[in-house]
């Protein structure tokens, strides 16, 4: 095993035998294979997070920003919360008639999934505001928090929610325990990903930021909309993040076409910075997919951080082991 060593804390004195020795440190990423890409992101925490060097960065401005879906956690074959929304919308479609006017909801509280799919965007829309708006945002944190708790993935057979990968979650601690705030960037709902970022990555759910429904306070409560506030996704995230957080990121991860400008922006960053994108290469273990996915889609970011020098991990090649539920 690599031993990482500090820079300015390399040695120090053992008064009882005058004798130097490296202070080593412990691996932070044991599920990251040896590469020149895990070597990359050591070496970028210890010099931005030393004193006394040129590429030192002041605590208050250490902001990383992750996406969640297909870089946190899997997102094949359909997004996780997608899958959510399906099931919510099928269950309180069937108890509610208002929700029946559409014939794709109709279809879905059949069990007619060709016909629903076949809707395309429409209908899965559709389910995505019925099950985020239909109920009060207290009835949706107890629905969205018994099917993260129970959902089960149809390949693995593990719940959804431990299939963040492992190598990303010790990135986050590892960021973290370095005093780097973490965010949470996606275009899933804000709604959704605050259900389990505490548990599962250590972000609490102030430090996420995803797609927002239009929220409406009336009579000492907040209803939420089926209008979408805000949509974050492609250039909809540096938006956020600026209105938001209100600081330039100096690391932030992708994996798709949609991180694109969240990336761009971060390179503009005149204090040292990083960027990185999640290549799913690994066809054995989880699934291997890029420019043709339509769950996704990493083609224009591949080849401008291929170009730029960004940091393009290989899942297949980089990562040791890939999802939390493995030991």
């Amino acid at each position: 095993m690599k031993k990482y060593i500090f820079i300015g804390f390399a040695f120090f004195s053992l008064v009882s035998c005058k004798q130097e020795k490296a202070i080593v440190i412990s691996d932070p990423l044991p599920s990251w294979n040896e590469t020149s890409n895990k070597d990359a992101i050591i070496d970028f925490v210890t010099l931005t997070t030393t004193e006394g060097n040129e590429n030192f960065i002041p605590v208050a401005d250490r902001i990383a920003v992750f996406d969640n879906d297909g870089t946190l956690w899997c997102e094949q074959p359909l997004y996780f919360e997608m899958v959510y929304s399906i099931a919510a919308t099928k269950a309180l479609a069937a108890h509610n008639d208002k929700l029946m006017k559409y014939p794709e909801i109709q279809a879905l509280v059949k069990g007619d999934m060709e016909a629903f799919m076949k809707s395309g965007a429409k209908g899965i829309l559709e389910a995505f505001a019925i099950s985020h708006s239909a109920v009060s945002p207290e009835e949706f944190n107890t629905m969205a928090k018994a099917w993260v708790d129970t959902a089960v993935h149809p390949k693995t057979k593990e719940k959804f929610v431990s299939m963040t990968y492992k190598p990303m979650v010790e990135l986050l601690k590892y960021l973290q325990d370095n005093q780097f705030k973490t965010y949470i960037v996606s275009g899933g709902s804000t709604q959704f990903i605050r259900i389990f970022s505490q548990d599962a990555y250590n972000i609490p759910p102030e430090q996420v930021i995803g797609t927002m429904f239009k929220a409406e306070y009336k009579d000492y409560k907040i209803t939420v909309k089926p209008e979408v506030f805000l949509m974050d996704d492609h250039a909809g995230k540096p938006e956020a993040i600026f209105n938001i957080i209100g600081k330039k990121p100096v690391l932030a991860f992708g994996n798709s076409d949609g991180d694109l400008e969240m990336l761009q922006w971060t390179s503009t960053n005149l204090l040292p910075h990083l960027a990185l994108i999640l290549h799913h290469t690994d066809a054995e273990r989880e699934v291997a997919y890029d420019s043709l996915s339509k769950i996704g889609t990493l083609k224009n970011a591949l080849i401008e951080g291929a170009q730029k020098g960004w940091i393009i991990v290989d899942m297949k090649n980089d990562f040791k082991k890939v999802y939390s539920f493995e030991k």
